[in-house]
Order: C-alpha cells, then structure tokens, then sequence
C-alpha cells in the first residue's frame, strides 16, 4: 500500500524560508515525483517535479530561482527548499507521485497518489 506523507509546512514572514518534506512509502519506482499547490478557489498548479530515473528536474514558472526540488539517495524522500518567500505562495502544498509515463510533469491528473497537503502561510 502506497502512503505518501509531507511535513515542514508552517507560517512566515515575506523573504523567508521553508523547507518541506515528503516520503512516499509502498513502492520501489517512481516515474514523477512533484510539488503541487493551491489556493481555495483556484487551480491547482504544479511548483515542481523530478523524474528520479533521469534525473531531470521542472519547475513552475512563478518559481524563478527561489525554490529547490531535490531528492535522498533512496530516492523515495522528497524536499522542495522554498526561498524568498511572497505573500502569493501561501497555498496547501501537496505531494504526488506516479509510476507511469507523465508527458507533462505539471498535470495533476497524470498522478496516481498524493499526500494531506501541508499549509504554507507567507504574511507580508
């Protein structure tokens, strides 16, 4: 059974840090594994992915420069290290994975497990 569990979220200040984790359990292979966030009433959007297999990495265009998606060496831990925080990335931030082909990295539909979500608040 896959289990797929984030942390680290919380409140801060406009210009500060998080970091959030996310252990995704119950499963040997991941084709994506990603960041996704949203705010109630809106879309949901894709922050970031790594393609564990290859290594190659994406990031949402809003990101620019300020947030780092990374992985452990059991490549079932994912991080996203988020820097100069702004107001507008306050959103529930889940993380997925998939096992199968993504042709688009930042398409939630194409993930098969997700975790609660985890809340970043950045006050101004």
């Amino acid at each position: 059974q896959v289990h797929v569990v984030e942390s680290g979220g919380g409140s801060v200040q406009a210009g500060g840090s998080l970091r959030l984790s996310c252990v995704a359990s119950g499963y040997t292979y991941w084709y994506s594994m990603a960041w996704f966030r949203q705010v109630p009433g809106k879309e949901r959007e894709g922050v970031a992915a790594i393609y564990p297999s290859t290594g190659n990495i994406y990031y949402g265009d809003f990101v620019k420069g300020r947030f780092t998606i990374s992985q452990d060496n059991t490549k079932r831990t994912l991080y996203l290290q988020m820097n100069s925080l702004k107001p507008e990335d306050t959103a529930m931030y889940y993380c997925a994975t998939t096992s199968q082909y993504t042709i688009r990295w930042d398409d939630g539909r194409l993930y098969d497990f997700w975790g609660q979500g985890t809340q970043v608040t950045v006050s101004s």
